[in-house]
């Protein structure tokens, strides 16, 4: 368990659990909150013991958008000074594996981070939304791009420019969301996949994360010369030898990181 005001952490085995702790409010994410996001992510980011991370919602939802009575009264001079966004842009550098589990409202900011994971798993009470259009604003944490690169343009205006709530089943055939769950069995799931994840070698997960990741913004040449190096820097790993060792002597592999 943690300290933390408006999240809670916790561990199973190698998976680093974070909770999103507001649920009078929908875990509506103040700064406060998205700071303490980042130092539980960079914590488990820096902890051996730790090979995946999975966030989740308390209460009725995962996050139902930003805290709009922390920005009503902004102007754009003062958002400069705050730097507004750059724990944001933090979060999106954590190398190790994110997994979101997803239930009831995920909306505005709270789908800007949802987006800021790996991989989704959502209920199939999950609903999503950029309402920033009806706030005459606009998704400002990366909503706009993350969302192009996984929907392309047309869809992508379709869903920031109206507002509407998309449903579980709509976010998972567009491939935003990986696996749809019921609500009782959502978390369970998640917390089941990221043990399976936590199994594999951590460092070919790692830099199968980055490769991935530069697919979305490099050429295919540029890509794959990135990938070239990867996967050659995995053969100096001890990882690397005692998976092909293992596989040879038809035993489990026993990898340690390195």
């Amino acid at each position: 368990m943690s300290d933390y005001q408006y999240i809670i952490t916790e561990e199973e085995g190698p998976v680093g659990i974070v909770w999103l702790n507001r649920p009078k409010v929908l875990n509506a994410l103040n700064r406060a909150m998205v700071r303490e996001i980042l130092q539980a992510f960079e914590a488990y980011g820096q902890d051996d013991r730790i090979r995946v991370i999975l966030i989740a919602g308390k209460g009725k939802a995962f996050a139902a958008g930003a805290d709009i009575d922390e920005m009503a009264e902004e102007d754009s001079v003062s958002l400069e000074l705050l730097n507004q966004f750059a724990d944001w842009d933090r979060i999106g550098q954590i190398k190790k594996p994110i997994i979101g589990s997803v239930h009831g409202y995920c909306l505005g900011g709270g789908f800007e981070l949802a987006l800021l994971c790996d991989l989704l798993f959502a209920a199939n009470d999950a609903k999503f939304a950029f309402p920033e259009i009806n706030l005459a604003v606009m998704p400002g944490a990366g909503g706009t791009q993350r969302l192009t690169k996984l929907l392309g343009k047309t869809k992508a205006l379709e869903w920031i420019w109206s507002g509407d709530m998309i449903s579980a089943e709509e976010a998972f055939s567009s491939g935003i969301v990986n696996k749809l769950y019921p609500a009782e069995a959502i978390f369970e799931e998640a917390l089941k996949f990221a043990k399976k994840l936590a199994e594999k070698p951590p460092l070919a997960v790692r830099l199968i994360k980055e490769a991935v990741n530069k697919a979305v913004d490099y050429p295919l040449q540029e890509g794959m010369y990135f990938e070239r190096k990867n996967f050659y820097l995995l053969f100096s790993s001890q990882d690397q030898k005692e998976g092909m060792k293992a596989f040879m002597e038809k035993r489990k592999p026993d990898f340690k990181g390195y």
